[in-house]
């Protein structure tokens, strides 16, 4: 017999959980996984593994971690439904795309505000296949954490993708 209050308890706690983390990447800045560092790898990995108990506490059980799955599915539902009916919560919770080049010159304080160095935006640059940032006419940082990068006087765009859409796109 199962003890459906436990298991809301755990439904209720891995809820909190995903919003505090939503949060806490939405304060502290976010990046494309592809960009992560070896430093934000290891965060993440730590991360996950110090809120496990927090969610689950003593239920290891297999219905302990179905209570804490359809918990975590049932707010991501309600936060992608919310985030695609509502502009004011779109931009609170993913927030704005920050232009990090404009005409071939590196925009430091937005670079700054998106907590991404020079080599990193050079790096993304050169992704796209432009040498060097004074070729580029524009560059963005996305919400989703994508870089776009626009060059050749605003006639050639690319947008690097993440590899995940890279593997949709082959399968079609």
């Amino acid at each position: 017999m199962f003890n459906w209050q436990g298991l809301l308890i755990i439904a209720g706690k891995s809820t909190v959980i995903y919003l505090f983390i939503i949060v806490a990447i939405r304060f502290f800045g976010k990046k494309e996984l592809a960009q992560l560092s070896v430093i934000d790898l290891v965060f993440i990995l730590l991360i996950s593994n110090s809120v496990q108990n927090a969610m689950v506490g003593p239920d290891t059980s297999l219905a302990g971690g179905i209570a804490a799955a359809i918990g975590l599915f049932v707010v991501n539902y309600l936060l992608k439904k919310l985030t695609y009916s509502s502009s004011f919560f779109s931009k609170a919770i993913q927030g704005e795309s920050i232009m990090l080049i404009y005409e071939g010159k590196l925009l430091d304080e937005h670079c700054k505000i998106a907590s991404i160095t020079k080599d990193e935006v050079e790096a993304a640059v050169r992704e796209h296949g432009v040498q060097s940032i004074a070729d580029v006419n524009l560059a963005v940082l996305e919400v989703d954490g994508n870089i776009s990068v626009i060059s050749d006087e605003f006639k050639r765009k690319t947008v690097r993708k993440r590899k995940a859409h890279k593997a949709l796109m082959q399968q079609q």
